[in-house]
C-alpha cells in the first residue's frame, strides 16, 4: 500500500504498520502527544499547531511534507 496516496487515519495506520507500531498509544508516546489529540489530528477533527509537526515527524519517522499531506494541510 503506497503511503503517498493515503491521508488521515488511512495514512496513519499504514505508517504504523510500516514502522511495526501496534497502537495509537505507542505512536502518541513516541510523538510525545496525547493519544486523543493524535487521533483527532488524523481524523480531521482538529489541526495540530505548527509546533506539533516536528513531534509527529520524529515519532512517525516522516518528513514535514509527508505529515502535512497526510493531514491534508498541504
Amino acid at each position: 500500500m503506497a503511503t503517498e496516496t493515503l491521508t488521515g487515519l488511512d495514512w496513519l495506520y499504514a505508517r504504523m504498520e510500516e514502522l511495526g507500531l501496534k497502537s495509537l498509544q505507542e505512536v502518541a508516546e513516541l510523538c510525545g502527544l496525547n493519544r486523543g489529540n493524535l487521533y483527532r489530528y488524523f481524523n480531521f477533527e482538529s489541526r495540530p499547531s505548527i509546533d506539533v509537526i516536528p513531534l509527529l515527524c520524529t515519532g512517525l519517522n516522516a518528513s514535514p511534507l509527508e505529515i502535512l499531506k497526510a493531514l491534508e494541510v498541504q
